[in-house]
């Protein structure tokens, strides 16, 4: 790609291509480190469903289960006009055109269903994921029209504005001028450093998020296409605007008209809806932990178990904070306050205000499927995770569990990364491992000397002759043990330190090169961690321009469940 028009690059997913000569395409998960997070569970629903088919309703690569699930989704009442109305205004908000609202008027048949997926609202978009969502999203449901051409699928994210954690959601990460992490952190009201501000994506936006802009003005290469970047998210994250209007704003100009709704589903008339579902949650606790429990035990047999049950999954908004309600023996308490509601209160509060309850992590996919015809729902790692060990809990409350679908997982590889594992013939895996042991293996390489087998061989020397000094010497006087040890302890020192200046000596020696590959190796896992939930699309935006997420969308293959190498 070029900075002024994107290059697009063909994928096919059956083969490895090298791009540019150098990497391949795409990576199975299988053969990445450990360390980039993909769980056993998680690796098994991709390559090895049989493995895992027990605790999931569908097998997302059969198109035989879709039929039978659509009908079931069919068959349970969805309250499609409320739906309709309620989507229609927030969409219209959100800047929302002629696609979006063409398939707000398609989701009142009851021939059309709900592709879902969703994140937490923070700045800026947040990690990059975000986008590989959101484009999973829009791509499934256009798939599943394709081979399902009787029914209509709509694409629908689920904007998680209500969780409290706001520190989470209010940092991201680019990278500056010299290719290193900068962490961007909107501090706002003080209330927002409270350990409980209340839901995240109430927070508004006051005349602090300039600072967060000058930052981020600094870090940035000046290109020519900074200034419309910084001026597209200056429009959405502007003063006065809640996170969430910003979050959602922002989204809708990356996906600009491509159809794609956005629901918030802290909208009252949706709570009053969900009414009968909390009323069953907190009458009947702790059916929902237990059944969470009784399949999270079979599931840890063998995996683990992404999330905890808690004895009434619901939290209550109370005073500008969001608390979990927790059951006494004759009243509820809220967790972390003296506030106390006897149960025919608790009652009241929801019958009059439903819009004060907020589902845990446990009921919140109940809840999203209880609004919306869901047929496919695309999820990350943890979200498949979590998934595992819900099955029972659908059946609970009537709801039906619909197909989970991983979410698409790429790394930008931009043109000095590809030159970098060319020249020095990196593995595309190694992109991935510690940076310090890839850096000093390439320059061993280029050294010609082992430092790390030099002194491996020195250190089993010395323990060697330290062996045959200790049988000797004790023999001769038991107390010359001890000034043993101690010279041991100093000649072990010394080979330390001389080995840390060898090293630091073969890095002067080939500071070029060390820059060269640490540089790259930063792009690819900042902060040690997959570009992908590190970084955010502000800085390939302002290096290469809009139309980067058009070309993202023709690039990135969200039925090739592999991690892609995109080259930029």
């Amino acid at each position: 790609m070029t900075q002024s028009t994107p290059v697009p690059v063909s994928l096919k997913p059956d083969k490895v291509h090298p791009v540019n000569g150098h990497l391949p395409e795409a990576i199975d998960f299988r053969e990445l480190p450990s360390s980039t997070g993909f769980s056993n569970l998680y690796l098994d629903y991709l390559y090895d469903y049989e493995r895992v088919g027990s605790y999931f309703p569908t097998n997302f690569r059969s198109d035989e289960a879709f039929h039978p699930l659509m009908e079931r989704v069919r068959e349970r009442k969805v309250d499609r006009v409320l739906l309709s109305s309620v989507l229609e205004r927030q969409n219209l908000a959100f800047g929302a055109q002629t696609k979006a609202l063409t398939n707000v008027r398609l989701l009142s048949k009851e021939t059309t269903f709900a592709v879902v997926t969703g994140q937490q609202v923070g700045l800026f978009g947040g990690p990059m994921y975000t986008l590989y969502k959101t484009l999973t999203c829009l791509q499934t449901a256009a798939a599943l029209k394709t081979r399902f051409p009787k029914y209509d699928f709509v694409p629908v994210f689920w904007l998680e504005g209500e969780d409290h954690d706001f520190q989470e959601v209010s940092r991201v990460n680019v990278l500056d001028r010299g290719g290193a992490p900068v962490r961007l952190e909107y501090s706002g009201d003080p209330r927002t450093q409270a350990r409980n501000s209340g839901p995240a994506g109430d927070v508004i936006l006051t005349d602090s998020i300039e600072e967060v802009f000058r930052t981020l003005e600094q870090s940035l290469l000046p290109t020519e296409f900074t200034a419309d970047t910084l001026s597209s998210l200056r429009k959405s994250y502007s003063e006065g605007r809640t996170l969430l209007h910003a979050f959602a704003t922002w989204l809708n100009h990356l996906f600009d008209d491509s159809g794609l709704l956005f629901l918030n589903p802290s909208e009252p008339e949706l709570k009053r809806e969900l009414t009968p579902l909390f009323e069953r949650e907190i009458r009947d606790y702790p059916a929902t932990s237990q059944l969470v429990v009784r399949q999270s035990a079979d599931l840890e047999e063998r995996y683990h178990a992404q999330v905890k049950p808690k004895s009434i999954n619901l939290f209550l908004l109370h005073k500008g904070g969001r608390y979990l309600i927790e059951p006494r023996e004759t009243d509820f308490s809220l967790k972390g306050t003296r506030q106390y509601f006897p149960k025919e209160e608790l009652g009241v509060i929801l019958h009059q205000n439903p819009e004060r309850f907020s589902p845990n992590v446990v009921l919140r996919p109940i809840v999203q499927d209880y609004l919306l015809p869901t047929v496919a729902y695309i999820g990350g790692p943890s979200e498949v995770a979590y998934q595992a060990q819900l099955s029972l809990v659908y059946e609970h409350f009537g709801v039906v569990q619909p197909v989970i679908i991983p979410r698409a997982s790429a790394t930008f590889i931009e043109d000095r990364v590809d030159r970098v594992a060319g020249k020095y013939q990196l593995p595309a895996v190694r992109l991935f491992e510690d940076p310090e042991v890839v850096t000093r293996e390439i320059l061993q390489q280029l050294g010609g000397v082992n430092i790390d087998a030099l002194f491996r061989t020195a250190g089993e020397s010395v323990e060697n002759m330290m062996a045959e000094l200790t049988f000797g010497l004790t023999e001769i006087d038991a107390t010359l043990k001890g000034p043993l040890e101690g010279g041991r302890s100093k000649i072990e020192g010394a080979l330390r330190g001389l080995k840390e200046k060898s090293l630091a000596a073969q890095k002067r020696r080939n500071e070029t090169a060390v820059r060269q590959i640490e540089r790259a190796l930063q792009t690819v896992m900042p902060a040690g961690n997959l570009q992908e939930r590190e970084l955010n699309i502000v800085y390939y935006l302002n290096k290469y321009g809009p139309d980067v997420v058009r070309w993202l969308s023709t690039e990135l293959r969200v039925d090739l469940f592999k991690h892609q190498l995109l080259t930029v």
